[in-house]
């Protein structure tokens, strides 16, 4: 069994392009409406009712997986439709891969364009023990990938600068990313219009995280809580390109666990203050971790 630093410094970013390649080909072949629509019949182990979409993603990650597991690395895989599945033999701390084959899979379904491949791979148990994000976003085709204390790249290249918080003159965020867009979630979670000039919901929380730590947006919130498989590398995105992060449910911003389970939301900014401003939006719906 390699040891947990030795198993860190596995070709992630290779495995990671091979399986982005491989699923882009699946989603551009030609499907009609129904059958991006098509269901396996089954539920995930993350809960959603899992589309033969999905399920074929999911596939082709695990089919890289087995391929670095053959090279002599062992770890845990915890995906949104298998859950946890053991490579050999990891050990009682595991080096942990999180995976959602296509964040944003409602996106997929119907055919809009942000939807994306997110891994992320940590040698802990929790958000702050991520050690390499990756995100493949199918829509505009962008890769962005972080490893820890090294930054980010997008497509491959260092981001040019860090990004930049831009605010309104009455001071509000000029445009906040919201994820869980339930319009009834909106009317109950605070007065976003005290925070945010304009709002946007993408639709996909790794690649809102993404559009954060490129500057594109000011903030991001999630309204309801969410899983790891979601937000595990995004969040480490953030962070290396030089922003902040919570896990509002949490007593430590990071200490949401790497598991299934959706924990609490997830808040994103440029800023301390902007985070301390957006983390009070989901606060009357979020799940108190215990």
């Amino acid at each position: 069994m390699a040891s947990s630093s030795n198993v860190l410094a596995a070709d992630w970013l290779g495995v990671c392009r091979r399986a982005a390649e491989g699923i882009g080909a699946l989603l551009k072949a030609p499907q009609s409406a129904a059958e991006r629509r098509e269901e396996t019949g089954t539920t995930g182990e993350g809960g959603d009712r899992t589309l033969i979409l999905d399920a074929d993603a999911e596939d082709l990650v695990f089919g890289e997986l087995e391929r670095l597991h053959a090279l002599g690395f062992d770890f845990v895989a915890i995906s949104e439709e298998r859950g946890h599945v053991a490579f050999g033999e990891p050990g009682e701390d595991p080096v942990r891969v999180i995976i959602d084959p296509i964040d944003g899979s409602l996106n997929a379904k119907r055919g809009l364009p942000h939807h994306a491949l997110s891994i992320a791979v940590a040698d802990g148990p929790a958000m702050q023990d991520v050690a390499f994000g990756y995100v493949y976003d199918f829509g505009p085709g962008e890769e962005w990938a972080a490893r820890r204390g090294e930054g980010v790249t997008l497509d491959g290249r260092p981001l040019a600068e860090r990004p930049v918080e831009h605010r309104a003159d009455d001071g509000r965020l000029e445009i906040l990313a919201i994820e869980s867009a339930d319009p009834r979630w909106l009317m109950l979670s605070g007065d976003i219009g005290d925070v945010a000039r304009r709002i946007r919901a993408v639709g996909a929380i790794a690649v809102s995280l993404c559009q954060l730590a490129g500057g594109r947006v000011d903030g991001m919130v999630s309204l309801w809580n969410c899983r790891a498989v979601d937000a595990a590398a995004g969040q480490l995105i953030v962070r290396e390109a030089g922003g902040f992060v919570s896990f509002p449910a949490f007593e430590t911003p990071l200490g949401a666990p790497l598991d299934l389970e959706a924990h609490s939301p997830v808040v994103a900014a440029l800023s301390r203050d902007a985070l301390a401003q957006l983390s009070l939006l989901p606060a009357p719906l979020a799940k108190r971790a215990p």
